[in-house]
């Protein structure tokens, strides 16, 4: 076609084909369009005619006017956006599960059964019991409090009747520690025994490892909540009986609300006892009414969850696992492997809706009928640059004891940063190890060492952390997911779920018939 007589639908800038004509010259071959004139003069009904002409489209527009690096180089003047690609690996994702989903109901079928677990009585009894008997301790440790607290207010009132100054003598702190060792001794021998002797129950007595889960995180919480009461009593307990500018200093304007000894009593402790945190504090920020609405919908959320979870571990995650055995027992490392990263996808999934059931709508209902004002459960612990950044953030509440009652404290007394925090790992450690050994009858050491190899991991990402840059924080995060999907949780789970096979299931069977007789 002639290009003197195109007319092309590209209107760059400066060389616009369509143009309004200036309504006083007058056009040989004008169109007119009828337009409703605007304004208050509707009845009207005048018509304005324009005048549009058509100009001949040149070949010479400047295509390339400024010099531009590609989008996706890194001296780009802006980062691309990525969403188009977040909703392809979206769809990837559900496409490929959904082959997941149609190969597993093809090669199994329906594995769901409502009537085929294995709760024995005895299990649901002595748990049951155990969740009544474990708060003991915390009444216990608070038997210990109230009369710490009585000697508190009659040394407080004979030192003021003395007049004596306010400032601690030798003798009083000589006498305050001698009083705090005997405290801290019935403190310590309380919250031990909370832990030994309820773990010891859970091991021997309780047999499904659901059970025991359940039954062994309590015990752990109520532990770390008298381990909580007991420090920050004897602080508070040090201010009040020495009111000096150091001392008051440290104690929060928050605790003003209820200072001590008034926050010893049955209701304060109830109140922590409930509460959705490991930390005492006799003050806590506090919200407004409660709403039941939103409770219903949390605890919706939690229950659908908790079903959905249910389903993906007896219909998803036990097939693999009943089929990395053979590969275990033989020692077939890529069939190992195979199989964990078959168990990784179900098993990042079943992690993401647990954490999403309990630290979002568990803990906010539980928050909201406490009218717990602090619900900083968690923070963005998926964008974490390291293992240092996502053991800070998923999980604040065992985040903000440890600090508070372990790693500080430590650099109070002089220790160096990293041998506090080796400190607090190996603490953890040894919680995890409990966590997961005693309910399936399998001190291996798994958990711990899987807590102390954090140790070398946030040092490697460390480094990744401080890289200036996206580069060391997409490197840090890419690390922190790998070692989060592949090398840890289907790692232990596999490990765990042969170990307790070996001892009580089809493997333990196979065993005693292979062993020749006598």
């Amino acid at each position: 076609m002639d290009s003197a007589t195109t007319t092309s639908v590209e209107t760059p800038a400066g060389t616009t084909s369509l143009r309004r004509a200036d309504t006083t010259r007058e056009p040989k071959e004008p169109t007119s369009i009828a337009t409703t004139q605007n304004g208050n003069r509707h009845e009207a009904g005048a018509e304005e005619k324009k005048t549009f002409a058509i100009k001949k489209y040149r070949h010479v527009t400047a295509v390339h006017s400024e010099s531009r690096p590609s989008t996706l180089s890194h001296d780009a003047t802006a980062p691309p956006s990525f969403l188009g690609f977040r909703n392809l690996m979206v769809i990837v994702l559900v496409v490929g599960n959904l082959r997941l989903v149609i190969e597993n109901m093809q090669k199994y079928g329906n594995l769901i059964c409502l009537t085929c677990h294995d709760f024995r009585r005895q299990d649901v009894v002595i748990g049951f019991l155990l969740y009544i008997l474990v708060p003991c301790h915390l009444f216990i440790a608070y038997s210990f409090e109230w009369y710490a607290a009585k000697q508190a207010r009659i040394s407080r009132a004979r030192s003021i009747s003395k007049g004596g100054s306010t400032s601690p003598t030798e003798d009083q702190q000589v006498k305050f520690e001698s009083t705090w060792r005997s405290i801290r001794t019935a403190h310590l021998l309380n919250a031990t025994l909370a832990l030994a002797m309820h773990s010891w129950v859970v091991y021997f007595h309780i047999y499904h490892p659901l059970i025991g889960t359940i039954t062994e995180l309590h015990v752990i919480i109520v532990y770390m909540k008298v381990v909580s009461y007991a420090l920050t009593n004897r602080d508070l307990r040090h201010a009040y009986l020495h009111p000096v500018k150091g001392e008051l200093a440290i104690v929060p304007e928050l605790y003003a609300q209820c200072p001590y000894p008034q926050n010893i009593t049955m209701g304060n402790l109830t109140y922590f006892w409930w509460a959705p945190t490991l930390v005492y504090q006799p003050v806590y920020p506090r919200s407004g009414e409660i709403r039941w609405i939103f409770v219903l919908k949390r605890l919706g959320e939690a229950t659908c969850l908790s079903v959905f979870i249910w389903f993906c571990s007896a219909q998803y995650a036990a097939p693999v696992l009943w089929n990395s055995l053979d590969k275990i027992d033989h020692l077939d490392f890529v069939s190992i492997v195979e199989r964990l990263l078959k168990l990784s996808t179900i098993s990042l999934i079943i992690w993401l809706a647990g954490f999403f059931a309990l630290f979002q709508s568990a803990l906010n209902a539980l928050a909201e009928i406490m009218r717990f004002g602090d619900r900083a459960f968690y923070d963005d612990w998926w964008n974490s640059a390291g293992l240092g950044d996502y053991w800070r953030l998923w999980n604040k509440p065992v985040y903000q004891f440890m600090k508070r009652h372990i790693f500080s404290p430590l650099l109070g007394r002089g220790w160096n940063m990293n041998a506090a925090s080796t400190a607090v790992f190996f603490v953890s450690a040894v919680l995890h190890e409990l966590l997961v050994g005693i309910p399936t009858k399998n001190i291996i050491g798994v958990a711990f060492m899987g807590m102390i190899v954090q140790i070398p991991l946030i040092w490697i990402t460390r480094t990744f952390e401080k890289m200036k840059g996206p580069n060391g924080h997409l490197i840090g995060n890419c690390i922190f997911w790998v070692s989060f999907t592949i090398l840890g949780q289907p790692f232990a789970a596999l490990i765990y779920f042969y170990a307790w096979q070996a001892k009580y299931g089809s493997v333990a069977k196979r065993m005693a018939m292979n062993q020749p007789t006598a």
